[in-house]
């Protein structure tokens, strides 16, 4: 008999979202840096800053997991 709650599962799979983002964050960094590499410091930034927004919703959805 298996007992616990199904918070975790569902913050199992909806993590795979996020994991997604951030890899589809870096191939485009990686591409446009590839393409242009001038603009390394700019692409850095802005996959930085979708990195962290990727990463933000993945955080919300564990501290949701807990919460309910």
């Amino acid at each position: 008999m298996v007992q616990g709650s199904l918070n975790m599962v569902g913050y199992g799979l909806s993590a795979i979202g996020p994991g997604i983002g951030v890899g589809i964050v870096f191939a485009a960094f990686i591409n446009g840096v590839a393409r242009q590499p001038e603009a390394r410091g700019q692409l850095q930034t802005i996959a930085f800053i979708g990195f962290a927004l990727s990463e933000a919703l993945a955080i919300i959805g564990l501290v949701l997991a807990f919460a309910i």
